[in-house]
């Protein structure tokens, strides 16, 4: 029998830890643990994530109808319920606004693949939804085209949601993706970011595969695939405004070095036109000259 007070507090527990990494600022961000199989224990909305005590929690079936609780539910329980009726093995989700993978949710820049070892094993591909205004089921709706090749995922122009067997495992995903969008900010502000060869990234992809992570890139339908150009959800790019303008496209698999990341033959970057090179240049150019 499940000791819902435990759960409760390990929900409390998550909550103060999501605010202490300033993932959610005043009342944002909402959790979830599914209890049975039309009941889920909710976080209350308008209420700080921080400060959360097991009475705030509140008890909801998989329509959104709340059965418990005194404090109402969170606004935004359809994206959860949404998931537990994709997955039947998820018991939690976690929603929050991580500030660097925000960052690359507002300016919908697809998160690179094949740079760092933890990630590749236990993110893989991380998909940019489609934006729908927050709270609605066509909002939750929004996470169906990826929810079963993917445990975390970032919300366009909102934030992320991440799910697991616990609380803890579901944050977990979006505490590894934040960090890794800061990860990349920084060595962006370096000037390189060096990309993992097509080798080393398979052999990180059969570790996944040998600890029991599943990973899209890993089966039958993606074996011709370059397994670092973001091919699992490539095709949703368009339909979201998703496109590359921060980091360069990796090296293709054939690609005789890495050296030539995010070059086309001609060694222009890229995504860039040539108009758009010269307007670089130039303004580079006029930026040393004020200085």
């Amino acid at each position: 029998m499940q000791n819902l007070h435990k759960i409760k507090q390990d929900m409390c527990d998550i909550g103060r830890r999501i605010y202490n990494r300033q993932f959610a600022a005043a009342n944002d961000g909402n959790i979830t643990v599914r209890v049975s199989e039309n009941e889920v224990l909710c976080t209350p909305t308008l209420h700080c994530k921080g400060f959360l005590k097991p009475d705030d929690i509140s008890l909801v079936d998989m329509t959104g109808k709340q059965l418990a609780g005194r404090k109402k539910r969170s606004s935004e329980a359809l994206l959860h319920l949404e998931i537990y009726r994709q997955r039947e093995d998820i018991r939690s989700v976690v929603h929050c606004h991580p500030p660097h993978a925000t960052a690359f949710a507002i300016a919908r820049e697809p998160i690179p693949q094949c740079i760092l070892p933890e990630v590749e094993v236990f993110l893989g591909d991380v998909p940019i939804t489609k934006y729908e205004t927050p709270g609605g089921q066509e909002f939750a709706d929004t996470i169906i085209p990826f929810v079963k090749k993917t445990n975390v995922m970032i919300l366009a122009n909102h934030g992320t949601v991440s799910y697991g067997e616990t609380v803890e495992q579901a944050y977990w995903w979006t505490e590894i993706l934040d960090s890794y969008c800061r990860m990349l900010m920084l060595a962006k502000q370096l000037g390189n970011v060096s990309f993992l060869s097509q080798e080393k990234s398979q052999e990180l992809l059969d570790l996944k595969d040998k600890w029991g992570y599943k990973d899209p890139r890993n089966t039958e339908d993606y074996k011709d695939c370059d397994i670092c150009a973001n091919d699992i959800f490539r095709e949703t790019w368009e339909e979201s405004g998703v496109q590359r303008r921060a980091f360069a496209a990796p090296p293709a698999a054939n690609s005789p070095s890495a050296a030539s990341a995010g070059a086309d033959p001609a060694g222009m970057p890229a995504g860039v036109s040539e108009e758009q090179l010269v307007k670089m240049i130039t303004d580079e150019v006029m930026r040393q000259m004020k200085s």
